[in-house]
């Protein structure tokens, strides 16, 4: 990845003398966690909702309560934990998530379901809301865009390997086997976290005028919503995507764990690709995300039933899905560099909200007609994208 594929969130404090490279892959690890664990119940989408009694549709709300939770903690942690060292916040994090593993493992019902998944989106939000202001304190300046590198290479690998190897394994071990196998991983993240980051005193509050202020702004305003519509989208479709795949294109377990394997190491690909592709003018290429995946949704629709084209279609859905956070990163970092932490703050608002919003619709559709009107409804999402995007002139700000 290039440098320009990171925003510059700097606040003018002072960085960790030497980089704190134990730290940096304590937390890396800990975002691969976090994404497996918000995302792990797309893969076991059908097993859950039998072991706990209740509908897909309903199971899948497991994944909006958990945007839902995470949309305020994204907004309210750096406030509310302003004095508290951010080591132990972290941890603090870490341990939520911890204790939502244990919970979803032995729930007894839909009920603690939903408790657990809430606990979870406490620390999706809190965690990356502090994540980009912690990484520059741990790593000299020149050393940021590896350490960041190595974050989000977290999340892509989570992203490629813990769908089909939850659907795999979950045919094992059971979908709760699943669950409580990742829990010795995140105590044992837990025990790094306490050894390897150093301390991390309060360097002052989020300030909550910043980000009004940067709503206040038309082409950041434009631009947060098409985000919002373009990952509302994505997650309609890819929450729904087991049972697509089961009752469309007739998957077995295996077949699906392989399908979902296309889909996530092409997601490499995009992010290898995007690094090179977003240039100096990111705008014209807003709209490219929803574009491609909405159609790619859209032709699932239509051939969803051939084996071969769905591949092709996942693998093309799965190199965009990774391409869209560089490119709508790279234009935050471009055009909110005089507020980064509260522009930050309002992308990962942003991007979970469109995680509630599409895991809610989805359900709905998929509820009350059938998987292929979900399918239909991220499309229709990503046309909205589209059409607010446009080519990006009204999403950057004016010279």
């Amino acid at each position: 990845m290039t440098d320009a594929t990171f925003p510059d969130l700097r606040d003018g404090s002072a960085v960790t003398p030497g980089a704190a490279w134990g730290a940096v892959l304590s937390m890396s690890l800990c975002v691969a966690m976090l994404i497996a664990s918000e995302f792990m119940p797309v893969s076991l989408l059908t097993p859950m909702a039998e072991g706990l009694g209740a509908s897909e549709g309903q199971t899948g709300q497991a994944i909006s309560v958990s945007g839902f939770f995470a949309v305020a903690a994204s907004l309210m942690v750096t406030t509310l934990a302003g004095r508290l060292n951010r080591k132990w916040v972290l941890v603090a994090m870490t341990a939520l998530m911890l204790l939502s593993l244990v919970m979803v493992a032995a729930a007894p019902n839909f009920l603690v379901l939903m408790g657990a998944r809430a606990l979870l989106g406490i620390c999706v939000g809190g965690f990356w809301a502090l994540a980009a202001a912690v990484m520059m304190r741990l790593v000299p300046a020149e050393d940021l865009p590896r350490a960041l590198a190595l974050m989000y290479g977290g999340q892509a690998i989570a992203a490629a390997f813990a769908a089909p190897l939850g659907s795999y394994l979950g045919e094992i071990i059971g979908w709760r086997g699943v669950f409580w196998a990742l829990v010795p991983i995140v105590a044992a993240n837990l025990v790094w976290h306490i050894v390897a980051l150093p301390s991390l005193p309060a360097r002052g509050r989020q300030d909550l005028g910043a980000m009004l202020g940067l709503l206040r702004r038309p082409h950041f305003r434009r631009g947060l919503i098409a985000a919002t519509f373009s990952w509302g989208s994505a997650f309609t479709m890819f929450t729904y995507l087991r049972p697509f795949l089961e009752q469309v294109t007739g998957a077995d377990v295996t077949v699906l764990s392989a399908l979902l394997l296309v889909l996530g190491c092409a997601g490499f690909l995009g992010t290898w690709a995007s690094g090179r592709m977003v240039g100096a003018n990111v705008a014209p290429l807003l709209a490219l995300p929803a574009l491609v995946m909405g159609g790619g949704t859209l032709a699932l629709v239509l051939v969803g039933g051939s084996l071969a084209a769905t591949a092709l279609i996942l693998a093309a859905w799965g190199a965009m899905n990774t391409a869209m956070s560089v490119i709508w990163m790279a234009w935050m970092s471009r055009n909110v560099d005089d507020a980064p932490e509260a522009g930050g703050s309002l992308m990962v608002a942003a991007i979970q909200s469109s995680i509630l919003l599409g895991a809610v619709i989805g359900g709905l559709l998929l509820d009350a007609i059938s998987v292929e009107a979900t399918f239909l409804g991220s499309a229709a999402l990503a046309a909205v994208a589209v059409a607010i995007a446009g080519n990006g002139r009204r999403l950057t700000r004016p010279a």
